[in-house]
């Protein structure tokens, strides 16, 4: 994701601070859920650069789909961004991750979300919706990412599209447009709205465009994109300024979390991983797999 990024030598001068809405408390009850899922991910099956460290070598790129599991339980599901699949495309798909704990996370078809306008778009999203249920259990929220032109004057559109959506299906909204964040009567309006309508928010977390990350929780769930630079040293403060973060609303009463690595390198996003999984579990004491190097290979970091 390029979305936000800088040059290296300005991240040492940026704010990275995580805002902390007053309004989180209306849907996090003060005291820890039962159970917490948390999932761990990337944006795509996985890289060339992972063969022979985190996949066996020789490993085809048709046959990623099958090794990424091993070593992570959601995607971040960007295939259907592109194309509107149907169930039996899906249901492939969905065989060979083979792990019933894993969770697909789908992103709305771009002919919906960046150019449809959010109108007259029921027929693509019925047909997209029928391709994904073949996920089943599998299924984890579906996100909407709308673009960096889609500003608040076409709120209605926006409101009335989310309001069509099935209730039993769980929703996630990406904003970018800076007018949704810098007007604060805007900002109540929007987060008033998902948490009306049970609809998470997606936090994005990249170095140029610190008004995305909103830290608001519409639902006792949340779905973060963070977007790294390459283990950065300001990448590791960031994670564990994130860490603690998810250590208080878990302590408050989160529920789940999705969290999606965005690296400029392709190594990164294993060592990423590790680093975040490790601190998650001497912080949070959560203990969740994490990404195994092939035998004789350790990071490169």
């Amino acid at each position: 994701m390029q979305f936000g990024r800088v040059n290296d030598s300005l991240l040492s001068n940026i704010d990275f601070t995580l805002p902390d809405p007053a309004d989180n408390q209306l849907v996090l009850p003060g005291k820890p859920a039962a159970n917490v899922g948390m999932y761990i991910g990337c944006p795509r099956w996985g890289m060339k650069e992972w063969v022979g460290h985190l996949y066996p070598k020789g490993t085809k790129e048709a046959n990623y789909i099958e090794q990424y599991p091993h070593h992570f339980n959601c995607i971040e599901f960007n295939a259907t961004h592109y194309k509107i699949y149907d169930a039996y495309t899906i249901g492939k798909w969905k065989e060979r991750v083979n792990r019933t704990d894993f969770k697909f996370c789908p992103k709305v078809p771009q002919s919906i979300s960046h150019y449809s306008n959010l109108v007259n778009a029921q027929d693509q999203t019925t047909a997209f919706l029928e391709g994904i249920l073949a996920l089943e259990e599998n299924l984890g929220p579906i996100f909407l990412q709308l673009g960096e032109n889609y500003s608040p004057t076409r709120r209605d559109n926006l409101y009335k599209y989310l309001q069509s959506l099935p209730t039993d299906l769980q929703w996630y909204l990406e904003l970018r447009h800076p007018d949704w964040f810098n007007n604060p009567a805007t900002t109540k309006e929007l987060f008033d709205t998902l948490r009306g309508l049970k609809i998470g928010a997606v936090i994005t977390d990249t170095a140029g465009r610190r008004d995305c990350v909103h830290m608001h929780l519409p639902t006792p769930g949340s779905m973060v994109r963070f977007v790294g630079n390459s283990l950065h040293p300001t990448d590791y403060k960031r994670m564990d300024d994130w860490v603690h973060r998810i250590d208080q609303w878990m302590k408050n009463g989160l529920r789940e979390l999705y969290f999606f690595m965005h690296m400029g390198d392709e190594l990164s996003y294993i060592d990423a991983t590790v680093y975040f999984i490790d601190k998650l579990k001497e912080v949070c004491g959560i203990s969740i797999p994490k990404p195994v190097f092939q035998p004789k290979q350790q990071s490169l970091f």
